[in-house]
Formats: C-alpha cells, structure tokens, sequence
C-alpha cells in the first residue's frame, strides 16, 4: 500500500506547488493592470476619474463570478483544461482590448475574458488543488499559493507602466498578452496529473482534526460570511491609502510607496502564517491574523504622521497576509478533498467580494463625513465581528469529536 509520506509532500507537489505560483503570478495581472491604466483610459476615451476606475470593480465582478463557476468544475474534471482556458482566455483578452475602438468594448474584453475567464483560475481553483498533494506542510503550501495575487501586484504594475510610458497602452497590452500565453500553456501542462488517491474523506490537519458543531451547508455560510467581513476591514488601508497620503499632503507618491510596502511584506506574512498553520491549524491562525488586524486598523485612527504611517503600513502587511489561506486550510478540515474546488473557492472568492465592498464603502463614509477616521473605526467594528467568528470556530474546532480519517491511497 502507498504510504502517507510516498502520497503525500512529496517532490513533485513541491514542484507543483513552484509552477502553480508562477502561473498564479502571471495570470494575476489581470487584477492588478486595470488600476495602472486608469489615466490612459480617461484620456483615450474621454472619462472622468469614476467611469475609469470602473473598470476595476468590472474585473473583480468577473473575477468572483468567474471562481463560482470554475471551482465545481475542478472539481470534476482537474485543472489542466481550466489551466489552459485561463491562459487563452488572459491572452486573448489583452490582445483583443488593444484594438478597442470604444470603452465599453474594453471593458468586455477586461470583465470577461480577463477577469472572469482567465485570472479566476489563478485563486480559489489553484490553491485548492494545491492543497490537495500536501498534508503536514499544507498551511505553508497553501499559504505560497495563495502569494500569486501579491507577487503579481508587486511585479506587473511597473512593468505595465514602463511599457505604456515607452510603448503606448495598446502595443503594452499586446505584451502581456503574450507573456501570458508563453509562460501559462507550459505551465497547464506541466501540471496535467491528478491526485492518485482517493479525495473522498475530510484531511484534517495534525493539529486539528475537530468539526464546528454545525450542518456542512451552515459552516459553509459562516465561512462565506467571515470571508467578507474580514476583507470589508482589510480593503480600508489597502484601497483608499494613497488617497489618504494626499488628503494628508504626503503626496500620491508616498502612498504607492506605503501599498507597496503593505503588498511586499504581505507575502512575507502569507509564508510565515503558512508555517504557523502548519502548527497551530488554520482555524487558529485565522484568529491570530484577525485580532492583529483589528489592533493595526486601530492605530490608525490616532497616529498619521508619517513616519507613523510608514510604520503602520509595514505592520499591516506584516498581520494580514494569513487571514485569506487560513480559510483554504479550515475547509480541507472540515470538507471532503473531492469538494475543495468548489468549497475553497467559494470561500475565497467571497474574500474579494468584501474588498470590493469594502473599498467602495470606505469611500461612501469619506465623502459623508469628509474624513477617513470613522472609515478606519467602521473597518475595526466589522473586523471585530470577524474575530468573534473566528474566536467561535477556534473554539468550537478544539472541542468536537474528531473529524474522518485521511483520505486513503487508491
């Protein structure tokens, strides 16, 4: 019979698990161009600032949309054709919105092909198949898989401005486009095999093997639920910092600096809780990463200077990073392998919708109150909501009976 270690952390997950952050990194410049060409299109097309900046709730729309739809099917038929499809999809949707002769065909081409085909198979449906190949070391697997998205917002965004500045947004389009396709097809393939055992039971981790004393459906909600809540607090600081810079007279420039620096010790965070979870479970860690959040969005109301605020943003990144794969690793406790597609991508997916509401409401109480302050406190209330969530999970995760066996070997 195959054993645990012959099944499981093996080499090639650890080389899976390389690919999968490459191909996460670049098709997730789909989520991380559209804010970079903002200018460019209120230029090209005549809009104004809000129009423009559209075309990024578009994306994460699709986005969303696009991760509900991919993750069941995943689940039934592996990862290799959606890898594939994402990476036509990605390309086609650059080389295509290079010859748009309107906005609204741009922006087709960017919430469809763009964000709902292609780079939603970069989240949800990737982390959970990684998650698939490793038991002992999954928290930090998952956690680097889940890393695609920062990389990403750390890599492309000067690329693509250097490329418009010298090239035009239109050529640079065509680019990425290509870059994508040469760098995801080899990848897709390279990632064809599927799991040789069964996926039929919950894989607890070893330190947690314990289920919330509630119907599968209703844990599911619940999970939704703190998915939202925890990324309505996180979108504050990371959405609407640059604007908060120049509201203070530090500047636009100081603010990208600050995002960037929350976005690069982001990963840093995502690793470390990673092999955190590894110890602790990620119903645990997710209890860390939510109580830490709750204190950085606190600081934020009293301390802006900015020497402060530098400190803060590093902070930030350094606290949130686990909170969004901790979901992954509690739905691998608690769910059958065969429903992680589905299940993980559900729940991560949610994530993006709470920092779509989360920014767009974080702007709705500035322009209210002309202030970010009780933008920062409303982060805070709804963050303590999620802490009480995840206190309740931590809890209820510890005193259960334990969950089924690992999944066997076929």
């Amino acid at each position: 019979m195959t054993t645990e270690t012959e099944t499981y952390d093996t080499p090639y997950a650890w080389r899976r698990l390389l690919l999968s952050l490459i191909y996460a990194t670049a098709g997730g410049v789909g989520l991380w161009s559209s804010p970079v060409i903002f200018p460019t299109l209120q230029a090209e097309f005549g809009l104004d600032r809000g129009a423009a900046s559209f075309t990024y709730t578009a994306t994460l729309a699709g986005f969303a949309i696009g991760g509900l739809i991919m993750g069941p099917i995943v689940d039934r038929i592996g990862m290799f054709r959606p890898l594939v499809l994402g990476a036509v999809a990605i390309a086609a949707g650059y080389i295509l919105t290079s010859f748009a002769g309107s906005y609204w065909q741009f922006l087709l081409g960017q919430a469809v092909l763009i964000g709902m085909i292609g780079s939603a198979v970069t989240l949800g449906p990737l982390v959970a198949d990684v998650s698939l190949w490793f038991r002992r070391r999954r928290g930090i697997a998952v956690a680097i898989a889940a890393s695609g998205n920062y990389f990403a917002g750390a890599i492309w965004p000067p690329f693509i401005q250097a490329g418009i500045a010298e090239f035009g947004w239109r050529t640079t389009h065509i680019g990425v486009g290509l870059i994508c396709l040469a760098i995801m097809i080899p990848i897709a393939f390279a990632l064809r095999r599927r799991p040789a055992f069964s996926l039929e039971a919950p894989v607890p981790m070893p330190s947690l093997r314990r289920l919330p004393p509630v119907a599968p459906g209703t844990l599911q909600a619940i999970l939704v639920f703190a998915g939202i809540a925890c990324c309505v607090a996180m979108a504050m600081p990371q959405v609407h910092i640059v604007a908060y810079c120049m509201d203070l007279g530090y500047g636009a420039a100081v603010g990208a600096e600050m995002l960037s620096i929350m976005l690069a010790l982001g990963v840093l965070s995502r690793v470390a809780s990673g092999w955190l979870a590894d110890r602790i479970g990620g119903a645990g860690t997710l209890l860390l990463g939510s109580g830490l959040q709750a204190v950085a969005l606190v600081l934020f109301v009293p301390f802006d200077g900015l020497a402060s605020l530098y400190a803060l943003a590093a902070f930030f990144g350094l606290v949130q990073g686990g909170i969004v794969p901790s979901y992954a690793l509690i739905v691998r406790d608690c769910f059958p392998a065969k429903e992680a597609g589905k299940r993980v991508t559900l729940v991560l997916t949610a994530t993006v919708v709470g920092m779509a509401i989360g920014g767009w409401l974080a702007g709705e109480i500035f322009d209210a109150t002309g202030s970010y302050q009780l933008a920062f406190l409303n982060g805070f209330a709804v963050n303590a909501l999620h802490f009480a969530i995840a206190l309740w999970l931590y809890l209820s995760m510890r005193g259960r009976p334990k969950a089924s066996a690992e999944a066997t070997p076929a």
